[in-house]
C-alpha cells in the first residue's frame, strides 16, 4: 500500500520534471540555432557597386566578384544589378577564371538579350574560349567554340567596336582547327591510309580556306592521291596550288611530283576541288 501510494504520486512530478527538460533542450537547440545562422547583413545597393569599382580599380578582381556577388544577392530588383552581372563577366576573365567568365557571361545573355552590352559579353566570353586554346595536339572544341562565338559579333554586330578583333582572332583559331586536321592527315599519309588522309586535308582545303595550312593541304592532296593513282584529282590540286599560290614551295613541290610521272597540273572539272581554282 506504501509503494502504491508513493508511485501513484510521482506520477506527475516525473511528467514535471520531463517537461522541464524538453522545454530546456527545446530553448538550447533555439540558442545553438540563433548562434549558427547568422543573417547577412544588407548593404545598399550602390555601395557595394563603388566598392567593387574601387576594388576593380586596384586589380582585386577577386574580392570585386564577391562584391558583385552579393549586390546581385541582396538586391536583385536594382538598378546595379545588370551593371553588377556584366562587371562579374570581366572580372572573372580579368584574372583567368575563364571558365566562370564563359559561365557568368551566358546568364547575362540569357537575361539581357537585346542589351547593348551583347557585342561586348559575346567578345569577352569568346576571348575567354580563345585563352585556353592549347596546341594542335589537344581535343579542339575550345578552338570551335571560340570561332562559333566570334562568328556571331561578326554576323550580328559587325560594326562593333569588336569585330576588328574578332575578326583577328577567329582566323587564329581557323588556324588551329585546320592544323588539328593537317596533323592527323600527315598521320595517316605516314602509315599509307591515304584515303583516311585524303579526307583530313580535303576538309583544310575546303573549310579553312583562308588558314595558313592551305597550301601544304594542297600539296598533301596531290601527294596522296598521286600514291592512290587518282591521276586526275592529284592534277587539279597541283593546279588550285599553282592558281592561288604561284610562287609557293609548297607548289614546286607538288609541280615536281607531277613531273616525276610524266604529267602536269591541270583541273580536272569533276574534281570537288575544282571550285577552288577560282579562288581570286
Amino acid at each position: 500500500m506504501t509503494i502504491s501510494r508513493i508511485n501513484a504520486g510521482s506520477y506527475p512530478v516525473a511528467r514535471l520534471v520531463m517537461a522541464a527538460a524538453v522545454a530546456a533542450m527545446l530553448a538550447g537547440c533555439g540558442m545553438f540555432g540563433a548562434n549558427k545562422i547568422k543573417e547577412e547583413p544588407i548593404v545598399p545597393a550602390d555601395v557595394l557597386y563603388n566598392q567593387a569599382i574601387k576594388e576593380m580599380d586596384d586589380q582585386k578582381y577577386m574580392t570585386a566578384t564577391t562584391t558583385l556577388q552579393k549586390l546581385q544577392r541582396q538586391h536583385p530588383d536594382s538598378d546595379f544589378y545588370e551593371k553588377a552581372k556584366l562587371m562579374e563577366v570581366f572580372a572573372s576573365y580579368r584574372i583567368g577564371k575563364f571558365d566562370d567568365a564563359i559561365a557568368a557571361a551566358d546568364r547575362y545573355l540569357a537575361l539581357y538579350p537585346t542589351s547593348k552590352e551583347v557585342p561586348y559579353i559575346l567578345f569577352l566570353k569568346g576571348n575567354s574560349y580563345f585563352g585556353q586554346i592549347k596546341d594542335i595536339t589537344r581535343d579542339q572544341q575550345i578552338s570551335q567554340d571560340a570561332i562559333d562565338t566570334y562568328t556571331l559579333i561578326l554576323s550580328n554586330y559587325p560594326s562593333s567596336p569588336y569585330a576588328k578583333d574578332a575578326r583577328e582572332r577567329l582566323a587564329t583559331g581557323f588556324d588551329q582547327l585546320a592544323g588539328k586536321e593537317m596533323s592527323v592527315g600527315r598521320y595517316y599519309l605516314g602509315n599509307g591510309n591515304y584515303v583516311a588522309a585524303i579526307n583530313r586535308f580535303t576538309v583544310v582545303a575546303e573549310k579553312y580556306q583562308t588558314s595558313s595550312q592551305i597550301e601544304e593541304a594542297l600539296f598533301r592532296l596531290t601527294e596522296a592521291n598521286l600514291a592512290l593513282g587518282l591521276i586526275g584529282e592529284a592534277q587539279t590540286a597541283a593546279a588550285v596550288l599553282g592558281h592561288n599560290y604561284p610562287q609557293s614551295n609548297w607548289y614546286k613541290q607538288a609541280y615536281d611530283l607531277l613531273q616525276k610521272q610524266g604529267i602536269t597540273p591541270q583541273v580536272n572539272a569533276s574534281s570537288k576541288l575544282a571550285k577552288l581554282s577560282q579562288k581570286s
